[in-house]
């Protein structure tokens, strides 16, 4: 189901129609019967659990960059891929969702990413003020922490560090003694060899999560083959009109619109000043209308009841602690601040408005 372009030279109103629009459109496909399928058949061949750390640039949408069907890698999302699991409600995140893997009988893949650009490092990760070399010691910290977190035999939980480069969405897998596996330097013919290069570069990855990281490695192969047979402009200015803060936004990985701040560390005003630094630079530049732009909340909920209120309160919650940042400290935006507040039923994906109707 195409969807439309985004109206980025529209009034403030329109975005905003377009962006509901956009997330009505994005469950309709996830609940559609061909979708739940394909999700039930990855599944059945490929049980291990996908979990990825990630920036919160657009770019960087591991599901269409693997092929991948819908639903089926949890994401984590935060300004520059920047995670500690010491921070309380990250370490609680992580360990509900591993607990909820393990007791289904299944183990799980804890991918950290970082991002970077072989063509313009300015394409790179400006959380990290565009410096690769940073961004990647940051993700093999994470590592680190996933380890002590969940045990360093890795024989239910595996870490794995991976590379993102954006100009053709290749993943770069790293293992041990600082080998590493670049997708882009692939072709068809090397398929039939990947199964015993992985093998050789992460020979301490349980079996089972080793066959289940190979469909990603291939879908990401078929993927950039596709990319190099379009006429691509690589669209390295910043657009970003929403500040988004919450989780479950997976419906919204566009690239260079949106700045999505995972509700993580324990200092959540930090990322929220440097998106608003972002949003402002893109008005005063003329790279987005000067009339406004959206601070959308969203909180996932699986059930109904005590669990959605929950889920209510802390989207409210979070909208308006955003907005109390912007008004306290960007006096000149705040005026063209746009709230809106919603939270995800993430049984089917819908994004549920808790604004009052017009």
């Amino acid at each position: 189901m195409p969807h439309s372009p985004a109206p980025l030279n529209r009034p403030i109103s329109e975005r905003i129609d377009w962006l509901f629009d956009l997330a009505r459109r994005h469950a309709l496909e996830y609940a559609s019967p061909e979708a739940w399928l394909a999700r039930q058949h990855h599944l059945a061949r490929h049980p291990t659990a996908i979990l990825v750390m990630k920036c919160m640039d657009g770019r960087i949408n591991i599901p269409v960059a693997t092929q991948t069907p819908k639903g089926l890698i949890l994401p984590f999302r935060n300004l520059g891929g920047i995670f500690n699991l010491g921070w309380p409600h990250l370490g609680e995140t992580l360990t509900a969702a591993v607990e909820k893997v393990v007791r289904s009988g299944r183990q799980a893949l804890f991918i950290t990413t970082y991002h970077f650009s072989r063509g313009d490092e300015r394409r790179g990760c400006a959380g990290f003020h565009y410096r690769t070399n940073d961004a990647r010691a940051h993700t093999f910290e994470i590592q680190r922490e996933i380890a002590t977190l969940f045990g360093a035999g890795h024989g239910t939980v595996y870490p794995l560090v991976c590379g993102f480069e954006t100009d053709e969405e290749a993943l770069v897998v790293h293992g041990q003694q600082g080998h590493s596996l670049h997708m882009a330097d692939l072709s068809e013919a090397d398929v039939p060899g990947l199964p015993a290069r992985l093998l050789k570069l992460l020979p301490d990855m349980p079996t089972q999560i080793r066959a289940d990281l190979l469909p990603l490695l291939l879908g990401n192969l078929r993927h950039i083959a596709a990319l190099r047979q379009t006429e691509r402009t690589l669209n390295i200015e910043h657009r970003e009109w929403m500040l988004c803060v919450g989780r479950g936004f997976d419906w919204l990985h566009l690239p260079n619109l949106a700045l999505i701040i995972g509700p993580y560390s324990p200092d959540l005003a930090d990322p929220i000043r440097q998106a608003a630094r972002i949003i402002r630079s893109n008005m005063e530049a003329g790279r987005i209308p000067g009339d406004g732009f959206l601070v959308l909340s969203s909180v996932p909920y699986e059930d109904i009841g005590v669990d959605r209120a929950r889920a209510t309160l802390k989207s409210n919650f979070l909208a308006d602690f955003t907005a109390e940042v912007l008004q306290r400290e960007f006096a000149d935006l705040a005026p063209l601040m746009q709230v809106r507040k919603s939270v995800l039923n993430w049984h089917t994906r819908t994004v549920e408005s808790l604004d009052p109707p017009p």
